[in-house]
């Protein structure tokens, strides 16, 4: 039989005794590669030995080995103070009575403030930002929750001076003003009265259109100055307008106060500007604000692929958009 398939390969394919030979053997060794996995259950013994119980066993020791271990090392920061280097004392946070908006960078620092949160702040009061409540530090983008809880008991705002003028200068008491001490038995001025002339009154501020307003309007509220009715404007035009007075709190360097006048004031009783998704290029979509480059290119390319945009339900399929995009940005698009 062996010789008999032997001469059937030689025939069917060519080969020579020697090659048929060969290939013979290589289907041989081939089958019994395959049957070997086989075989091996066959013979082996079907009942598993458990090894569950001294696995465990095993696993506890180690676990008793590594908590023991844990044990005589130094947990994390709670270093002896002697085995502490220089700069790891500097950089420990020291508590103090602070105004935020006169303490420095250094004093921000030596509060546990990072450097780069130092800085925000700094920048923020340098572009005209004021703290008038303790609240206000939470406005500062990434200010930490925790850290303020930690400094709000230490947070001191001062009164601001009216006018230029503290109330010793406003009462004619120069030497207050001036810093000097009074000397024993030295009786301080009865602070005068000062003599106000009449003045006319102020007009009363009317609520506005927040949606067409400019930024005289802007600047008669109070704690808006010119810079921050500048970014409003910008903020607005780039929006296409508010659709509600939450979106104020997006503003960039708006304290309590502004926001609070801004609530007040600002009525929403204009549309917004829409944009034609389905006709609009990437370049028109990235100038919103809601919508990134990147996404405003995948928005362009779906509807070219897929067809025009129906309604806002025709946005989700696009994966880069979540749910949170495009409920900001569906009031503004025009299907």
């Amino acid at each position: 039989m062996f010789n008999r398939f032997q001469s059937l390969i030689r025939d069917y394919f060519g080969f020579s005794h020697k090659e048929s030979l060969g290939f013979t053997v290589l289907i041989f060794l081939t089958v019994l590669c395959l049957f070997i996995p086989f075989l091996y259950r066959f013979v082996s013994d079907r009942n598993p030995i458990d090894t569950s119980a001294t696995d465990q066993r095993k696993l506890d020791s180690l676990v008793s080995l590594m908590q023991a271990e844990e044990a005589r090392q130094p947990q994390f920061g709670s270093r002896p103070e002697k085995d502490k280097t220089t700069a790891e004392r500097f950089n420990e946070p020291k508590l103090f009575n602070f105004d935020p908006n006169t303490v420095s960078v250094a004093g921000l620092q030596q509060l546990g403030l990072p450097k780069w949160l130092a800085e925000r702040i700094d920048k923020y009061r340098g572009k005209g930002g004021q703290f008038r409540k303790k609240e206000d530090l939470l406005r500062i983008y990434d200010f930490p929750p925790d850290l303020y809880d930690q400094l709000e008991p230490y947070i001191s705002l001062k009164e601001a001076p009216r006018n230029g003028q503290y109330p010793s200068e406003r009462f004619g008491d120069t030497k207050a003003s001036a810093g000097e001490p009074y000397k024993p038995g030295e009786r301080k001025p009865f602070p005068e009265r000062p003599a106000y002339a009449e003045r006319p009154a102020k007009p009363v501020i009317q609520p506005f259109d927040i949606n067409t307003a400019d930024t005289a309007q802007l600047i008669a509220l109070k704690g808006i100055g010119a810079t921050l009715a500048g970014r409003i404007v910008k903020f607005r035009d780039a929006l296409g307008g508010f659709i509600t007075t939450e979106q104020f709190r997006d503003i960039y360097g708006l304290d309590s106060l502004a926001l609070g006048e801004l609530e007040k004031f600002g009525k929403i009783q204009s549309a917004v500007r829409k944009i034609s998704v389905n006709t609009a290029t990437a370049e028109q979509l990235d100038k919103h604000p809601f919508l990134s480059r990147r996404q405003a290119q995948i928005i362009v390319n779906y509807r070219e692929q897929h067809g025009a945009y129906t309604s806002a339900e025709s946005l989700k399929p696009i994966r880069i958009l979540d749910a949170k995009t495009i409920e900001k940005i569906a009031p503004y698009l025009e299907f």
